[in-house]
């Protein structure tokens, strides 16, 4: 049965998690000592439907050191795993009668869809709902698991985590996403107290490895306020590249871009409330007009002169992901190991200090043969 929390106040949660003792072993949280580290995109999201318990079981098994839940909330405020509110490509709720009468049209951080959303459901409602493959034309074999597996809440996922390190002795890190954060705050559902409440709660969560993301500014300054710095704990601000705004900027009528925010100034202005910048692949390494790899941008050597570490995203085996010159000649949709591999030890040379995977077991290999 799902757990129903009490709300804390944050300075309750922030006491709670300062008094964590942080007595069990792990492997993460050392990038800063020169160990790439690995993410698993929601999971092992290449083999098995996106934020499942077998997509995190399965990275776990290939040897990540984090698992990636994406966070958003339902209508009774329960915080559950989904890549974005957006329900119609990963569940089957289409399929349900029962729920016709949800679907509607939205706009959602500047992006209209038409379909179903996770905040007109209650947990208990999507809990009837089943998981299903969000690519199923690139990854027609993860269809095979369609069904199987019920959404996820953050609590659920914690002790499936906490389950493992009981078991194995191996502590495996949190890295959550806290998404839409502005949007849910506008419809009443604002994420980030739910979030700090259930950290602190949770004896695995206190003292496991936890790297807090967001592509918003505002959310992720409100909770390192919060927590302060802790030893277990690093903020990760995500960026996109160019004059995109993030959410909450765009919401106060600011004119922050994540452009800016890349730049030497703007890298030192993250440093004063986060860990970790994180910027996708290409922003590091450009593709040239014949898709293959450039040379890298200067980005990962100011991001480390403003004191940050480097994580980007995402690595995905299939061919249509990777830069022409690791694609081999067996379709667009064709698993290539090889050339994934070879692609991430690219970025790797080039400094980064972690990676996200859709495919764990090609990122542990890229990692301990570089």
């Amino acid at each position: 049965m799902q757990r129903r929390h009490f709300m804390k106040t944050a300075a309750a949660s922030a006491a709670l998690l300062g008094g964590a003792q942080f007595g069990l072993t792990s492997t993460a949280l050392a990038a800063g000592k020169g160990k790439v580290e690995l993410f698993a995109h929601r999971g092992a999201s290449a083999l098995r439907p996106e934020h499942t318990l077998a997509a995190y079981a399965k990275a776990i098994a290939d040897g990540a050191d984090y698992i990636e839940p994406d966070l958003v909330i339902t209508k009774d405020g329960v915080l559950v795993a989904r890549h974005e509110a957006f329900l119609s490509e990963t569940t089957d709720v289409a399929s349900r009668p029962e729920f016709a009468g949800k679907r509607a049209s939205k706009s959602i951080d500047g992006r209209p869809q038409e379909g179903w959303f996770v905040e007109d459901f209650t947990l208990a409602e999507l809990k009837t709902l089943r998981a299903v493959e969000r690519l199923p034309k690139v990854r027609p074999q993860n269809t095979a698991y369609d069904g199987m597996f019920q959404i996820l809440t953050w609590e659920e996922i914690i002790d499936f985590a906490a389950a493992h390190a009981a078991t194995t002795g191996q502590v495996i890190g949190l890295i959550p996403e806290l998404k839409h954060s502005t949007y849910f705050k506008s419809v009443g559902l604002p994420l980030e107290d739910r979030f700090l409440n259930i950290i602190a709660a949770h004896e695995y969560t206190r003292r496991c490895p936890l790297e807090i993301q967001s592509f918003e500014v505002a959310n992720l300054k409100y909770v390192r306020s919060v927590l302060g710095k802790r030893h277990n704990v690093r903020i990760m601000q995500l960026v996109e590249r160019g004059d995109v705004r993030p959410a909450d900027v765009v919401a106060a009528g600011g004119d922050l871009t994540f452009g800016k925010m890349c730049s030497k100034q703007g890298l030192r202005d993250i440093a004063s409330y986060a860990d970790v910048v994180a910027p996708p692949t290409r922003a590091l390494i450009p593709l040239l007009a014949d898709g293959k790899l450039g040379q890298p941008t200067s980005l990962i050597a100011d991001a480390h002169d403003a004191g940050l570490l480097v994580h980007t995203w995402t690595f995905r085996p299939e061919n249509r992901f990777l830069a022409a010159d690791f694609r081999d000649d067996k379709g667009e949709d064709a698993r290539n190991e090889k050339g994934s591999v070879a692609e991430m030890q690219r970025y790797i040379a080039a400094g980064i200090d972690g990676l996200f995977s859709d495919d764990s077991a090609l990122g542990r290999r890229a990692i301990n043969n570089s």
